[in-house]
């Protein structure tokens, strides 16, 4: 591949299979969001007090999800390369050994989870609001080894390029959630009303009927007929188990570091006041929406470097990864230019109070600014986890959001008396030496001799 003289006709079919790929991926992920949405409207309706358990409470499952999530993103990788390579048969083992992994995972966060209301203490809740964020925990956590499990089928599913069920289960949650939850928390149909602990009842029930939907979906579509997954019961196989935690562990660790810089700069915002909390929640709840397109863009980055893995398809990968980025980019500049144009009216959205839209939307500016950092990081992610390349970017993004982005956010924020804004200059920061040191990485992988040897028996360059 020429980067000055790209052929035109593979640029334009590599962004159309991306786009193919990539809008069920967002419409996905934005319903995850819209889950978080619900549950603190309805929560917000029953009292302030079951909205602020439900609030720390859904902050310490975030971990878990984020956790579960990393370890299944072995998953699509593993599956694209198969797919790619023309090996379709051998999915079925490798799909039944991440099933035994997703229900190890989700036995071992259903654990944690349920055992993890004394942290509340630590943090500094207040007393009133344990109690009740303890019962959020002890009901959500029986949906740990659903969402594993859920996320193992989507894998399967997106690895061989069928991102459109993940969609439809996502979004099928989310409209049973709201009836749900409404039932449960408000005690409808005769039932007792049970606030924060029929919030968890009801994320957990709403999980396990969208794992259960999924995995009936995918044993009986014929798009799944070939891979072998139900033509035989194998026990769990510890070497093929390791190459899945090999690959899927440091991405569990990527996602907790960038998970957690955004909760610690959350905790030390928290000593500003409770109007500067307000504006963070403002615009850390629009950044983190907009983050859902360059994310499912980076999801389908993945399944396309993988196929192009799987081919020995050197030139493919980096078709893949360098269209991928480019599109990104691309979406990021609508991002940005909503937020850098319309800072007020987007935060007057949440809020009437005058000071907190004034501040949150100097935020919401900052937010803008990142929008470029941030969609070029989780691209380039995406295209290196398509090469299986997981354990150099998570010492990478370590780098860049532990050692770069907090200690200038709180050198800013505090030494140099710029407050909450000073920590999001911190956010940027750490997202732009993630952005360089990650596309660098990816630009190098791409082009290593290994790559060119693997391609040697594939010649053609007409897209596939």
């Amino acid at each position: 591949m020429n980067l000055f003289r790209p052929d035109r006709a593979r640029v334009a079919h590599e962004i159309g299979a991306t786009i193919r790929l990539a809008l069920p991926l967002i419409a996905a992920q934005l319903a995850a969001v819209g889950t978080n949405v619900v549950d603190a409207m309805l929560a917000g309706h029953f009292s302030a007090h079951v909205l602020g358990a439900v609030a720390v409470g859904a902050s310490i499952w975030a971990l878990a999800i984020v956790t579960g999530i990393g370890m299944m993103m072995a998953v699509p990788p593993s599956v694209s390369q198969l797919d790619g390579a023309g090996r379709r048969p051998e999915v079925g083992a490798l799909f039944r050994q991440a099933l035994w992994l997703a229900v190890t995972v989700g036995v071992l966060l259903w654990f944690v989870v349920r055992h993890a209301a004394p942290l509340t203490a630590l943090i500094g809740v207040a007393p009133g609001l344990r109690r009740d964020v303890g019962e959020f925990l002890q009901a959500i956590s029986w949906g740990a080894p659903a969402l594993t499990c859920y996320f193992a089928l989507r894998g399967l599913s997106e690895g061989l390029s069928l991102t459109r069920p993940s969609m439809y289960f996502s979004l099928g949650g989310l409209i049973l959630l709201a009836p749900l939850g409404y039932v449960l928390m408000f005690g409808k149909f005769g039932l007792e009303p049970q606030g924060a602990r029929g919030c968890g009842i009801a994320t957990a029930l709403v999980l396990w009927i969208e794992m259960v939907a999924f995995a009936t979906y995918i044993a009986r579509h014929r798009n799944y007929r070939g891979l072998g997954l139900g033509e035989r019961f194998d026990l769990p196989d510890l070497k093929k188990i390791g190459e899945l935690l090999w690959v899927g562990l440091p991405m569990a660790v990527t996602l907790l570091a960038e998970g957690g810089l955004f909760v610690a700069v959350a905790l030390v915002i928290g000593t500003l006041g409770e109007n500067i909390v307000a504006s963070h929640q403002v615009a850390l709840n629009v950044a983190s929406l907009f983050f859902m397109i360059p994310l499912g863009l980076a999801m389908a980055i993945t399944v396309r470097v993988g196929n192009a893995v799987g081919r020995g398809d050197a030139v493919g990968v980096r078709y893949a990864g360098l269209c991928g980025i480019g599109l990104t980019l691309v979406t990021q500049v609508f991002s940005a230019g909503l937020m850098l144009s319309l800072p007020h009216f987007i935060a007057s959205l949440y809020t009437h109070d005058a000071g907190v839209i004034a501040l949150a939307a100097q935020l919401v500016v900052l937010a803008g600014v990142f929008q470029f950092s941030d969609g070029i990081q989780v691209a380039s992610n995406g295209a290196l986890r398509g090469l299986k390349d997981t354990r150099v970017p998570m010492a990478l993004t370590l780098f860049a959001y532990w050692v770069i982005g907090m200690p200038v956010g709180w050198w800013l924020a505090f030494r140099q008396g710029m407050g909450a804004r000073g920590m999001w200059m911190g956010l940027i920061a750490g997202l732009s030496v993630a952005a360089v040191l990650l596309f660098v990485r990816f630009w190098r992988s791409s082009l290593r001799e290994r790559w060119r040897r693997g391609a040697s028996t594939n010649t053609s360059t007409s897209p596939t």
